[in-house]
């Protein structure tokens, strides 16, 4: 059991299990009802994504952009999404992701290190 780290609209792999979605917003020109059958998201989770500010540092400043991001995970909410996902990778299969194409210069790369941090099972 482990948690996948994907890029949304990808191929889904075997067994990944529930595909959430870490993002701002949902994607353009897609209606709700096909979002998981284009394999982009079973669940909306944008409580994990960064703010609008920050997506607009994270092109400018990746280093800023990522303390910025840790700090916003920090926030009480964000802290129990990461803990209860990670308590649920231990005897569940799902994905987190982002639709961004390199996972280097994306916040699901930091959110793979929370979720290492917090003890969760990654695949």
């Amino acid at each position: 059991m482990a948690i996948r780290i994907v890029r949304l609209g990808s191929a889904r792999a075997a067994k990944e299990g529930l595909r959430l979605g870490t993002v701002r917003r949902p994607p353009r020109g897609v209606r709700k009802a096909d979002y998981a059958r284009r394999n982009y998201y079973d669940v909306w989770l944008p409580d994990l994504a960064p703010s609008s500010r920050l997506v607009a540092l994270a092109q400018k400043d990746w280093p800023g952009f990522t303390k910025a991001y840790r700090r916003e995970m920090k926030a009480a909410a964000a802290e129990r999404l990461i803990a209860l996902l990670a308590a649920l990778s231990q005897d569940a299969d799902f994905s987190v992701g982002c639709y961004c194409e390199e996972e280097e210069r994306c916040h699901r790369s930091i959110l793979r290190e929370l979720l290492a941090e917090h003890g969760a099972r990654l695949a």
